[in-house]
């Protein structure tokens, strides 16, 4: 059952929510999204400018468009990133796919077909209010409309906190792959696929 006791509205994402979706996608990311924002900064550029610049984008996984945010006392509090996944599996090219990508990309094949959650974070400062567990529950509304098989997202081994909440709205392990991290730091030694 989900806690109404903290009133919050939960809405489609606009370009102008740019700044916080690139600071939950990295929070959700556990600093990964830094790291390769970091490598892809243009001359002159932040990797944070990269962060909001691809948020705003009309097309592609981490884009406004396929983001919808919770809000409290109207600033944005959390955010779920979602879409469909095409029924068949992505052709995985080792040569032109950083090796960082191949393992997640494995694992996102074995869920085709269903409603890939790519990213839910709340700030540190809201976690424990439930709005995750809000947010999981629209991502099911959206898979129902577009009528895919499921639910699916991928999860560090290390990211307790959100394997417990996973598993509490009715996730289950399918598959994990090792993780590749370059020189990207993080206590996880696998990716984990989670379905519903």
């Amino acid at each position: 059952m989900i806690d109404t006791s903290v009133s919050c509205l939960i809405r489609q994402a606009v370009p102008g929510d740019a700044h916080a979706l690139a600071e939950l996608v990295n929070f959700a990311g556990e600093g990964l999204p830094l790291y390769l924002w970091e490598r892809m900064a243009e001359e002159g550029e932040t990797a944070w400018q990269v962060g909001r610049r691809r948020a705003q984008r009309e097309q592609g996984g981490f884009s406004y468009r396929n983001a919808m945010v919770a809000e409290l006392e109207g600033k944005v509090a959390a955010c779920l990133t979602g879409y469909p996944i095409a029924d068949e599996p992505e052709e995985i090219d080792t040569g032109k796919m950083p090796a960082m990508f191949v393992p997640l990309q494995e694992l996102e094949n074995l869920a085709a077909g269903s409603w890939y959650i790519n990213v839910l974070a709340a700030y540190p400062q809201h976690r424990g209010k439930r709005l995750g567990t809000r947010l999981l529950a629209r991502a099911e509304e959206q898979a129902l409309k577009t009528k895919c098989k499921g639910l699916s997202l991928i999860v560090s081994d290390a990211n307790n906190g959100a394997r417990r909440l996973y598993e509490r709205c009715g996730y289950i392990e399918r598959a994990s792959r090792k993780m590749v991290k370059e020189d990207w730091e993080n206590p996880g030694r696998n990716w984990v696929l989670l379905v519903k």
